[in-house]
């Protein structure tokens, strides 16, 4: 690949991973016809895409993709796309989604309102598929031996009351970013393994470096009431041995744990982490790592590509590691990324169940990677070592435990749940006693989920 595609690839990638989490429930537009395709600049993809596995025929069938919009990953979908149809005779339209996930989230409500055929294959954020499954169609009779192969966690987000409604095309996950310069600088020789080895650390560093810039922050985060704030608490809740949010429809919060990791996580503003962090998004916290003026920081697989880009003040500088923990207990990333669905409205639902499954298939999985730096959701494709090469923080990760937001639990009333809990989260950030703030959260849930 060479500069102006890898210039492209970490394009894709930082856009890409900040959408799962832009889905909020509201907004209103319809999805966008195939005739606004030709105003997008597609990167070209040369590597020959991998055969359609023991490909089955459907000759005649016609399937609407609504599909990736952004950089490579359009690219790439359209060239699957063409060897899929060569190998099977069913042609793939391959429409592109709004880039914004929410408009993509109400032009599915519409498509779903109206029991629509228009659309066969569906790219849905990770929280969707409990909210969508009445439409969806179960792809666990055929594809229940390859949905094995994926990553457990990934593959109990798809499925809703039994039923497996979508099948995992890429992944992200929460990591700790750290500076390795500065680690050695203050004598550290790792990144921390719990929450107290990062306060102490990041304290000490932030004393120094104060020296060069009053700003230096010693941890960065995302605070802002918003989704991303319900992947980092569900990240510090678990970590500390708290659960998470739902246990079937029974909220789990109130618990000594959560309350210690959200009293720990108020101790940080103001001392280890800016004042400014309960305002935080991803590129807020990136903005402030990449600019060389925080020892550590909490985001998406995203940032690492973006952190090496030549010209970036910490290229070279920086690694990552497994989320901190509370001793005894386990690392803990939350679960990101996109699935893909089958509408149940389908005309050719044994071809979209088949091309779902060329798409999630260990050979696609391998060559997305490698050409796009999409994160497979198959363990064995991620060890694949020319995945590895691609894609080195994998290995370094590799102890954190995935955890899913309780979208299958909560179904249609997700957003409902998420919303309760950072909202509630945020005012234990600002202060309110957390065991009060939990109790809040509790109440909440119960009465959306009643």
């Amino acid at each position: 690949m060479g500069e102006r595609g890898e210039q492209t690839r970490r394009s894709f990638l930082a856009a890409a991973a900040a959408l799962p989490l832009s889905a909020l429930i509201h907004g209103c537009r319809g999805a966008p016809s195939s005739d606004a395709e030709g105003a997008l600049d597609l990167p070209e993809v040369s590597a020959p895409p991998p055969p359609v596995p023991g490909a089955a025929r459907h000759a005649g069938a016609r399937l609407v993709y609504y599909a990736e919009s952004v950089g490579i990953g359009a690219a790439i979908d359209r060239v699957l796309a063409r060897r899929f149809a060569l190998d099977t005779g069913a042609v793939v339209d391959v429409v592109l989604r709004p880039r914004d996930a929410t408009e993509t989230y109400a032009g599915y409500q519409r498509l779903f309102q109206a029991r629509s055929a228009d659309v066969d294959i569906l790219s849905l954020d990770v929280v969707w598929p409990g909210i969508f499954a009445p439409h969806l169609l179960d792809l666990g009779e055929a594809l229940g031996g390859l949905a094995a192969t994926h990553l457990e966690a990934a593959i109990r987000n798809d499925t809703v009351e039994g039923r497996l409604v979508a099948m995992p095309y890429f992944t992200d996950f929460g990591m700790l970013y750290h500076r390795t310069d500065l680690l050695q600088k203050y004598g550290f020789v790792a990144a921390p393994a719990t929450w107290d080895e990062l306060e102490s650390m990041a304290r000490r560093i932030q004393e120094g470096e104060r020296a060069r810039s009053r700003s230096f922050a010693g941890f960065v985060w995302q605070g802002k009431a918003y989704e991303g704030l319900t992947c980092n608490a569900l990240e510090w809740i678990h970590s500390h041995g708290g659960g998470t949010i739902l246990e079937g429809r029974e909220p789990t919060v109130e618990n000594p744990r959560a309350a210690r990791a959200l009293a720990r996580f108020h101790r940080f503003v103001g001392t280890i982490s800016p004042i400014g962090v309960t305002g935080y998004e991803e590129e807020d916290a990136r903005n402030v790592f990449q600019g060389g003026n925080a020892a550590f920081m909490r985001n998406w697989p995203y940032a690492y590509a973006a952190g090496n880009m030549k010209g970036s003040s910490i290229e070279g500088r920086f690694d990552v590691a497994p989320l901190p923990r509370e001793p005894g207990h386990e690392s803990s990333a939350t679960l990101g990324g996109w699935t893909l669905g089958v509408s149940r409205y389908s005309r050719f639902p044994d071809a979209a169940i088949d091309f779902v499954g060329y798409l999630c298939s260990p050979e696609v999985q391998r060559f997305r990677a490698l050409v796009g730096g999409y994160i497979p959701t198959i363990p064995a494709v991620q060890r694949d070592p020319d995945v590895a090469r691609v894609l080195p923080f994998l290995e370094r990760v590799r102890g954190s435990t995935l955890i899913a937001r309780p979208s299958s639990q909560a179904g249609a009333r997700y957003n409902e749940v998420s919303i309760a809990f950072y909202q509630g989260v945020s005012k234990a950030l600002y202060g309110t006693d957390p065991e009060e703030a939990l109790s809040q959260i509790a109440r909440r849930i119960r009465r959306s989920l009643r």
